[in-house]
């Protein structure tokens, strides 16, 4: 047996060795910091295959040793993060996509449309009443409210990763994320404000700016949140913070809990509905979208006490979100209820009613 053994083991080990090295290496994006892609280590790895994989370059395996301070370049520690460089990376543009609009929007101050491509280095400006939402190639999503102008200083895909490099600045107005959300790790998604830059990997994140400030909240996930006079501080799931206008951190704290809604009432004009005061609350805002994710949303508005009014001008299901406002603008979580749209006149086969403006014949309730 032994015999048998000695002679069947350097085929056992070519066949084994075979095994690995034909099976793919899974890309372990961690994210991001700074100007490096974060990259965890599995099994097999080396800095030349890394170095090839990710900069098209095996000769740049010496910069990622340098940068990492790795001793052996073909053993690497299983989980380890390793630093590369975004700079050796190569990239490809990657447009977004409108996914949905409502109201006055314009790109590069033209009026958007739906399913327009948004490319790098344009300009979105949201008027009064106007929502605008993008779908990027990872599946991320971003919500742009009313009231809002942005510029989308990059947006690319790392070649070969399938990851994105993007940075969207807000001048004044709100920016609402959904990144990653198939988990396959992010480059780099990073939104920038006047006073701040809060960068994530793989969250949902909401990020305003007004001439006070701005207020970054983490909904899942994490981000890091830089400000001149702060530094660095993360922001861990159900955190959000403040920076005023000077670029002072106002300090991290915990996101305000849901408003505890009460079934709302429909009147003549709309609906209302009523909930216990959140302590700490100084205002609410209440959206109403298409969809109970809040990335379709079609009005806006801030009330001072816990008694809101609502609705939708056409027939459907809606949903209503609510969140809580602190007195440094910070945002607390959502609480959600589904309503119907407005009524309207139906014919015998069940179809809604136009008028000869083309909108819909709506009903009046009592």
């Amino acid at each position: 047996m032994s015999c048998l053994l000695h002679r069947l083991l350097p085929s056992i080990v070519s066949s084994i060795f075979l095994v690995f090295a034909t099976t793919p290496a899974l890309a372990q994006p961690a994210g991001a910091r700074g100007e490096n892609f974060l990259y965890r280590v599995i099994a097999g790895d080396t800095l030349i295959d890394l170095a090839q994989k990710y900069t098209t370059t095996s000769s740049n395996w010496t910069i990622l040793q340098s940068l990492n301070s790795v001793e052996d370049p073909f053993r690497l520690s299983i989980g380890t993060e390793l630093k590369i460089p975004f700079s050796l990376i190569p990239e490809l543009p990657s447009p977004a996509q409108v996914s949905h609009i409502s109201g006055e929007v314009s790109v590069n101050n033209t009026p958007a449309k739906l399913e327009d491509e948004v490319a790098e280095g344009s300009n979105i400006r949201t008027g009064a009443n106007g929502f605008i939402t993008l779908a990027l190639a990872d599946g991320s999503v971003l919500s742009v409210p009313a009231a809002s102008s942005m510029q989308i200083e990059r947006l690319r895909v790392f070649k070969g990763t399938g990851l994105i490099d993007t940075i969207f600045s807000i001048q004044d107005g709100a920016l609402e994320s959904s990144v990653a959300p198939r988990a396959t790790g992010v480059g780099r998604f990073e939104i920038r404000t006047p006073v701040s830059i809060t960068g994530v990997r793989g969250t949902s994140l909401r990020v305003r700016a007004s001439d006070n400030g701005a207020q970054s909240e983490v909904l899942s996930g994490s981000a890091q949140l830089n400000s001149s006079q702060a530094g660095n501080a993360t922001l861990r799931p159900n955190q959000g913070a403040a920076v005023n206008a000077h670029g002072k951190l106002l300090g991290i704290r915990p996101l305000l809990p849901a408003p505890a809604l009460t079934e709302p009432v429909r009147g003549g004009q709309g609906w209302t509905a009523s909930f216990p005061p959140i302590p700490g609350a100084v205002s609410y805002l209440v959206r109403v979208a298409t969809d109970d994710a809040g990335h379709h949303l079609v009005s806006s508005k801030h009330f001072d006490a816990p008694d809101i009014t609502f609705s939708a001008s056409r027939p459907g299901t809606y949903y209503v979100i609510v969140r809580a406002v602190d007195a440094d603008g910070v945002m607390g979580k959502d609480a959600i209820l589904p309503f119907l749209g407005r009524t309207v006149l139906n014919s015998s086969d069940g179809s809604a009613v136009f008028s000869g403006y083309g909108e819909f014949v709506q009903l009046t309730e009592f």
